[in-house]
């Protein structure tokens, strides 16, 4: 099949096809889209993002509903408010021949009334996200007992989102003979379940390998130090001048960190993360869409709604905590038969999560040094060099012609150029030309955090019980005490108490800033520990050769006969009060050197 019209489609499909300059079917769509038209099935179908999934499933069912009929008869869900507002366009996109077509979106955000008079309207087809449509039917404001077909969009992702109740609930409200359509980058298992619990029999399609990359797209990963990783962010940026990239972060707060920086230093640059409200997401993509943003700095979960097809770049600033979702990221760039870059930014802390994502995506990864500053001076002058000589001369400038030549009537050709050029290049020379190496030794075998052994590992009265597993413990500490996230590593959490470690040279931070400190109402004690972090027990004998105390009770003053006293602090809280003032590190921007970019 090398046409849609070979896949079956109608008349009124057909020519919204050719209106959108659509002429080859991809992968899926050729699999998927005779399946659905021609059979009575459930499927589930495994496609990379960017691959036309929304074509595969949207065709078969405009073309199967009653568009005389305003029943709803056909349900898509989808995780994001992004990703449903472009399924819903798509979806009219695609039906703008069919006569009485009405979709709707539903998602959080909008007016929960007036998206109810829309479906109220006779919508045949509703996109929604889980969460507001649960809301309305349980506000009776929408009516799904009748629909024939549902789609569950980037399955995996809703999953990871934690959608698995809402979805249980809103498919417990729709009939037992309809259709399911499940379709996913990724097939972990949570997907396998939903699939098993609520599919019969489903045709199972996948176009490549089960969670396997995308071969438009190349993976490099660059090795620093945890404390440069926003200086290599900002070199990877100067030496790609035309980079028009979405770069990931794991957490809100970094990620409107990292774009605030950003844009201090001069980049077009724009945060996307679920604090902002709806209108200013809409305004950030609008400007992203337009290119008026070159780096957009975004969450996992706000990138879902992402449908651009030019980004050259996908920077992993942080890798993500489930590395499948790495395959998500990824696939935001080499969309529509173009090539991509994907790039990981990594300490050696996490350098041998690459092998793990090499076993999932079957794609190697090329370890890539980050430019020094000459370099990056070469590429931008040569840049410069190329547009102005691609550059259509504009005739009005004629009429300042001969001001300009007596301005450089003593001006040699040569001289002239360098003179122009120099514009620019001074700019990129004088702040890289005392630049220093961030590149860092290592490899994919990836040395463990703490084997240079230069590290101190501590011990901390916070545990299980106090609602911590080692990710919220290391995010928790890597927060208060201004840290990288490399650098809190070696977390291991009991019951009642838990020990983590750093490079030693922050030991005589961590010790001083848990002087008398408070959370939540209670003091959290912090020592230098014996465990070298293969303790399993409270047993572990400690330097002085006793037992450790009891983590809820006051601990006496201990402090160590060596040199360096700081190897054990004083922890004894005194129960008049009188505690001393928190004391706070504060981090100095790692850009704030920089001469402010000018705006491209």
């Amino acid at each position: 099949m090398n046409t849609f019209q070979d896949l079956g489609l109608n008349h009124d499909l057909i020519q919204a096809i050719n209106d959108m300059g659509f002429v080859t079917p991809s992968d899926v769509q050729a699999q998927a889209i005779p399946i659905l038209l021609n059979q009575d099935t459930d499927l589930v179908a495994l496609a990379q993002t960017g691959t036309g999934k929304t074509a595969a499933f949207g065709f078969p069912m405009l073309q199967k509903i009653q568009m005389d009929s305003r029943t709803t008869q056909g349900l898509i869900l989808s995780p994001t408010r992004e990703l449903c507002l472009q399924i819903t366009n798509e979806l009219k996109q695609y039906g703008k021949h069919c006569k009485g077509l009405h979709v709707v979106a539903i998602y959080g955000g909008a007016s929960i009334t007036e998206q109810a008079k829309e479906v109220k309207k006779g919508a045949q087809i509703i996109v929604a996200t889980p969460g507001r449509m649960k809301d309305m039917i349980s506000r009776r404001l929408v009516d799904i007992s009748k629909i024939e077909y549902a789609v569950l969009d980037e399955a995996d992702e809703m999953l990871n989102m934690g959608f698995y109740e809402d979805i249980t609930d809103i498919l417990s409200h729709t009939p037992q003979e309809k259709n399911t359509w499940l379709f996913s980058a990724t097939m972990p298992k949570e997907v396998a379940t939903i699939a098993k619990k609520f599919m019969y029999q489903p045709v199972e399609i996948t176009v490549g390998t089960k969670n396997v990359g995308s071969d438009q797209v190349s993976h490099e990963y660059y090795l620093v130090n945890a404390r440069d990783r926003y200086l290599a962010l900002k070199r990877l940026a100067d030496a790609n001048p035309d980079i028009f990239s979405v770069i990931f972060c794991r957490t809100k707060r970094d990620t409107q960190k990292v774009a605030e920086k950003l844009i201090e230093d001069g980049y077009s640059a724009g945060a996307l993360h679920g604090d902002l409200s709806q209108n200013q997401r809409d305004l950030v993509m609008k400007a992203f869409r337009n290119k008026q943003i070159q780096m957009l700095v975004a969450t996992d979960v706000a990138a879902r709604g992402i449908d651009v097809d030019d980004i050259t770049h996908v920077i992993n600033y942080q890798l993500p905590d489930e590395i499948e979702t790495y395959t998500h990221r990824s696939g935001r760039t080499g969309r529509a038969g173009k090539t991509g870059v994907s790039m990981v930014i990594v300490s050696k802390s996490e350098v041998r999560k690459i092998k793990s994502i090499e076993r999932i995506i079957k794609k190697d990864f090329v370890k890539k040094d980050i430019p020094d500053g000459m370099e990056i001076c070469e590429v931008q002058l040569m840049s410069l060099a190329n547009k102005i000589h691609n550059t259509e001369v504009n005739h009005e400038i004629d009429k300042y012609l001969d001001s300009i030549n007596q301005l450089f009537e003593d001006t040699s050709k040569d001289e002239l150029i360098k003179k122009f050029f120099s514009v620019e290049f001074t700019r990129f020379f004088n702040y890289y030309q005392k630049s220093h190496d961030l590149n860092i030794s290592g490899d994919v075998s990836g040395d463990r955090p703490g084997d240079s052994g230069d590290n101190t590992r501590y011990f901390i009265n916070v545990g299980k019980k106090d609602g911590y597993d080692w990710m919220k413990l290391k995010d928790f500490l890597k927060e208060i005490l201004e840290l990288g996230r490399d650098d809190v590593f070696k977390v291991d959490v009991k019951d009642s108490f838990s020990f983590f470690t750093t490079e030693s040279k922050l030991q005589d931070k961590v010790l001083a800033f848990f002087t008398d400190f408070k959370h939540n109402g209670r003091f959290v004690n912090v020592e230098v520990s014996e465990d070298k972090g293969k303790s399993t027990s409270r047993g572990k004998r400690r330097r002085d050769g006793g037992k450790r105390r009891r983590d809820d009770k006051p601990r006496g003053e201990r402090r160590s006969s060596s040199k360096n006293d700081s190897g054990i602090r004083r922890s004894r809280r005194s129960s008049e009060g009188g505690s001393k003032s928190r004391r706070s590190e504060t981090r100095t921007s790692s850009g704030s050197s920089r001469p402010r970019r000018s705006r491209r």
